[in-house]
């Protein structure tokens, strides 16, 4: 008797299970789907950029964004604070692009810049031999992630709204068009370029490697 209830019941799931769960709603064709999924994932790809730039400057430029473009309604004073703070931003990406991290004998963290010698420690509270000292030098990879780390910045920029406002109060159609696509561009190509050339490096405002 067991049995059967267990059989009946078994049915009665298979049977659930096929019906569709949004019954009446019409559902969009599978070109479209597959052209939202694109959409949705370069977009995705594109917010997730501010996890290539050092999180401190990505933090200070967020916070100080709305403050020196007086939330996109800016003068000659405001627009030249604005343009400063993305200069001072941009340069503080492409600096840490160099910046490189070790742990000590005591499991401290110290940091340095890359040099093409090698390692130069920044406070000097630690010496690591010149052998070791010669895998952290600078290397082709480090000005290319330089490079893609001010593009990257500038993407985010161009997704301020303050500072568009700041300095395209009334942007024509074409310009319009250009920064709503150049940012989506910009983060496409240097995710791409990111993944298909890591870097090692986990410098100043960087995540820490577990080793």
């Amino acid at each position: 008797m067991d049995i059967k209830v267990d059989s009946h019941h078994d049915s009665l799931n298979a049977g659930e299970e096929k019906l569709p769960l949004l019954k009446g709603v019409a559902m969009p064709n599978e070109d479209t789907n597959l052209v939202q999924k694109a959409i949705s994932q370069t977009f995705k790809s594109t917010a997730h950029l501010a996890n290539l730039l050092p999180t401190g400057t990505v933090l200070a430029f967020q916070l100080l964004s709305p403050i020196f473009s007086n939330q996109g309604n800016c003068d000659s004073v405001t627009r030249s604070m604005t343009a400063g703070l993305v200069v001072l931003c941009g340069l503080s990406c492409f600096l840490s692009s160099f910046s490189d991290s070790f742990r000590d004998k005591k499991g401290n963290v110290c940091y340095g810049l890359a040099t093409f010698r090698g390692l130069w420690v920044i406070d000097g509270s630690a010496t690591i031999p010149p052998e070791v000292a010669a895998n952290y030098r600078l290397r082709f990879i480090d000005f290319m992630h330089a490079l893609m780390s001010i593009l990257v910045f500038a993407a985010i920029a161009l997704f301020d709204q303050n500072v568009v406002d700041c300095f395209y109060p009334s942007p024509s159609t074409k310009a319009q068009e250009v920064l709503t696509a150049l940012p989506v561009g910009i983060g496409a190509l240097c995710s791409m370029l990111f993944i298909i050339f890591p870097t090692k490096r986990h410098g100043i405002g960087f995540p820490l490697s577990a080793n």
